[in-house]
C-alpha cells in the first residue's frame, strides 16, 4: 500500500506531465470556451493577490472577463476579517461582461458570504440560501436557484470548504443533509473544495452518494498546478461536460489558483425566464450540531 507521500508525488508526475501535454496544445483557453449549453466555472481570486505579491483588482477582472463564464462562483471574494469589504468592481463586471451577482441579504460592503460569491448573465433568481458550514474555521456556501432564459432551471451551489480534514467532512455531509432535504432537479456544486486526494482518504467521499466521483484537474498552484483543490460536478452526469483548467499567462499571475470551467447542458422545458422578481428568498441555514 502506498503511503500518502507516493500517493502525492505520483499526482504531482501525472500532473507535471499533463501541464506539459497541455502546454504543446493550442493555448491555454481551452476548447469548453466554445461550445453548446451553459459555460460554468469556479475561481479562487485569493482576494485579489496575484503570485509576484500584488493586490491587483484590474488583473482578477481580467481573467474573469477571459473566461466568459455565464455562471461562475468566486471564493475569497472579500476581506476575510472586520466588515468583510468586496473587493471587486462590480459595475465594471456588469458593464463588461454583463456578469451579475446573486444578491444576498446582510453586509452591506461585502461581495458575498464567506467570500462566496455566485455571478450569473441571465435568467431569474428563484432562491438564495447562504449556508454557515462547521468546523473550525469561518466558512460557507451559497446555493442558488436559475430560472434560465431558455426555461430550464439549475440549482448551483458555491463552496469554499475547510482546510482541516475533519472539517471538511462535516462540511461535505451539511451540503448532502441539504440537498436531500430539497427536491430534486440539475444541481452542480463548485468551489474551491481544498482537497486533492480521490479514494477513501478523500474528504469528499461523502458527495459521491449524490454527485458521483468529482473530475480532478490540477489547479493549484497557478504557475504549475499540480493539485485538484478546485471542483465542478453535477449530480446530473449527463448534462456536465468534461471540466478544464482556463490557463493563460494572466491566470497565471493573477491569483494562486487557476480558474476552472466546463459547460453544462440542460433539458428545456416550458416556459421563458426573461424578468427578475420583484422578491427573492433569502434563507440563513446553519449546522444544528454546532449552535
Amino acid at each position: 500500500m502506498r503511503t500518502q507521500r507516493e500517493r502525492l508525488s505520483a499526482n504531482i508526475l501525472a500532473s507535471i506531465r499533463e501541464h506539459r501535454r497541455r502546454g504543446k496544445a493550442a493555448g491555454g483557453a481551452s476548447g469548453e470556451d466554445a461550445g453548446e449549453g451553459l459555460l460554468i466555472a469556479s475561481y479562487n481570486v485569493h482576494k485579489c493577490v496575484g503570485v509576484d505579491g500584488k493586490f491587483d483588482p484590474y488583473r482578477t477582472k481580467e481573467v474573469i472577463r477571459e473566461v466568459a463564464a455565464d455562471v461562475l462562483a468566486l471564493q475569497e471574494a472579500d476581506t476575510r476579517f472586520g466588515e468583510r469589504r468586496g473587493l471587486l468592481d462590480l459595475e465594471w463586471l456588469e458593464r463588461e461582461t454583463g456578469l451579475l451577482p446573486v444578491p444576498l441579504g446582510g453586509r452591506s460592503k461585502a461581495h458575498g458570504w464567506h467570500g462566496n460569491v455566485i455571478l450569473f448573465r441571465e435568467g431569474l433568481i428563484r432562491d438564495v440560501h447562504q449556508v454557515k458550514l462547521p468546523g473550525l474555521e469561518p466558512r460557507g456556501a451559497l446555493m442558488t436557484e436559475l430560472d434560465l432564459k431558455d426555461g430550464s432551471s439549475l440549482r448551483v451551489i458555491a463552496a469554499h470548504l475547510g482546510l482541516l480534514h475533519r472539517s471538511r467532512h462535516q462540511q461535505t455531509r451539511m451540503i448532502i443533509d441539504l440537498l436531500r432535504s430539497r427536491d430534486d432537479q440539475p444541481t452542480v456544486l463548485m468551489g474551491d473544495l481544498n482537497e486533492w486526494r480521490l479514494g477513501d482518504r478523500s474528504s469528499l467521499n461523502t458527495l459521491t452518494s449524490i454527485f458521483g466521483l468529482p473530475p480532478a484537474v490540477p489547479s493549484f498552484p497557478s504557475r504549475l498546478p499540480v493539485l485538484a483543490l478546485d471542483r465542478i460536478m453535477a449530480n446530473r452526469p449527463e448534462i456536465l461536460g468534461p471540466v478544464a483548467a482556463h490557463d493563460t499567462p494572466l491566470a497565471r499571475l493573477a491569483s494562486d489558483h487557476l480558474p476552472i470551467k466546463a459547460r453544462v447542458l440542460l433539458p428545456n422545458v416550458e416556459g421563458v425566464a426573461d424578468e427578475r422578481p420583484e422578491n427573492i428568498s433569502h434563507t440563513i441555514e446553519r449546522d444544528s450540531s454546532t449552535s
